[in-house]
């Protein structure tokens, strides 16, 4: 592969905890719970009526036009906020010689826009064909985000979507990395939204048991590695990163939040949904980012798991985990669910965590995993529990799983 350097000089993140990166970050560190009681429907009738629900989220000033805003599914509202928070911030669209053409983006999403056709589908179905929307496909489909976004500020570059269900802003992120590692473009603005907190969401996960029942008790209800742990909590959000070609970021006096340095994808070929219980399919992810990276085990200090608090979830991946790290997993990894206060964003959770890896570093602080009161004895491990550690951070990994298998690591490291 080519020694073309990556790094990132833009982060932006709508979430349960805040509507920027900055409120989003603060809310980690503080171990603060954004799940509550669902607002955005009468949920009355699900077994789970708990989520994590981003709150007075305004789109219309993310957009060029604000009415298009209105013609854009949730999830693209959510996306292209983030993302137009990461490129302006990243302050690429400044430098001289900006070449469009050499900038593209994969901003993605798992389900994509589940409430359009939701909406749409009960026209079709209550009253009559001729009245469903003529935007019901475009505002629908999955890859539409990333098309919006590069139409809103002209950009040229590889434009795509990757639906890998959980692990979609993390694959996103690493073929991202790959497009720039290989010199197919300069910069690529890369990450995932997801909005399906919606009668489809609720219904279809909890018919599989997979949701959190802990309805009197939201703040507590996502607790991953903890021993009564009883399902996900769904959130939703939007986490997008700028990735940028070393010489072209130094050129333009670009702010480097950190090196994006090793990415690893794998799969389970296992189950539909279950992950495969001896871990060996994500301690593969991790182990090729490792060595993408060039680096051990043991040069890792901070690691964002994926652990969503559902039973066999957990215990697969502190498995592949100790697979990967060996004797490091008791000897100075610090290993933390910022899901115990998001919620399970879906296809966005990999950008919202991958920011609390870039966050870590930047600050010397590890985020806790919140709500361990009683920590599964098979889930041997350092959460980081109930509260932040201040320590310095100059290598973290982000891991990411999704149904059907996939699995997908991001080793970021700090910039030198």
């Amino acid at each position: 592969m080519s020694e073309r350097r990556v790094v990132i000089t833009g982060a932006g993140c709508v979430s349960p905890l805040g509507n920027d990166a900055e409120s989003t970050w603060s809310g980690m560190k503080e171990g603060r719970s954004g799940i509550g009681k669902i607002t955005h429907l009468d949920a009355s009738a699900y077994s789970c009526r708990i989520a994590g629900e981003v709150k007075d989220f305004n789109a219309a000033p993310f957009f060029n036009n604000p009415k298009d805003a209105r013609r854009a599914d949730r999830y693209v509202q959510l996306a292209v906020a983030a993302a137009r928070m990461a490129y302006d911030g990243s302050g690429i669209a400044e430098a001289q010689n900006f070449d469009p053409t050499r900038i593209g983006a994969i901003i993605s999403s798992g389900i994509g826009g589940l409430g359009t056709l939701e909406n749409e589908h009960a026209k079709l179905v209550h009253k009559d064909g001729a009245k469903v929307s003529p935007f019901l496909i475009p505002m629908m489909i999955a890859n539409i985000g990333s098309g919006i976004f590069s139409m809103e500020f002209g950009l040229g570059g590889p434009n795509m979507a990757i639906v890998t269900a959980c692990a979609t802003s993390n694959n996103s992120i690493g073929e991202a990395w790959r497009i720039i590692k290989f010199g197919d473009a300069d910069a690529m603005v890369a990450g995932g939204a997801e909005a399906s907190i919606l009668p489809c969401g609720l219904g279809g996960f909890g018919s599989m048991k997979a949701l959190s029942t802990r309805n009197d008790d939201p703040e507590a209800a996502s607790r991953p590695f903890d021993r009564d742990r009883d399902g996900f909590v769904m959130g939703e959000g939007a986490g997008v990163v700028v990735l940028e070609e070393l010489e072209h970021a130094k050129k333009r006096g670009a702010t480097i939040l950190a090196e994006l340095v090793g990415y690893g994808a794998s799969a389970d070929a296992y189950h539909l949904s279950a992950p495969s219980p001896d871990g060996t399919g994500p301690a593969r992810a991790m182990t090729m980012a490792l060595k993408h990276a060039g680096l051990n085990p043991e040069d890792v200090d901070y690691l964002n798991a994926h652990a969503t608090s559902t039973g066999l979830g957990d215990v697969a991946e502190v498995r592949a985990i100790q697979l990967a790290f060996g004797d490091h997993v008791k000897n100075g990894l610090k290993v933390s669910s910022t899901k115990s206060m998001t919620g399970h964003m879906l296809g966005a959770a990999g950008g919202s965590e991958l920011l609390a890896c870039l966050m870590a570093i930047r600050d010397g602080v590890v985020p806790p995993t919140i709500n361990v009161e009683n920590q599964d004895p098979e889930c041997d491990l350092d959460c980081v529990p109930n509260t932040a550690i201040e320590m310095p951070v100059n290598v973290a990994l982000s891991n990411s799983f999704g149904f059907g298998g996939h699995n997908a690591s991001l080793l970021v490291k700090r910039f030198a």
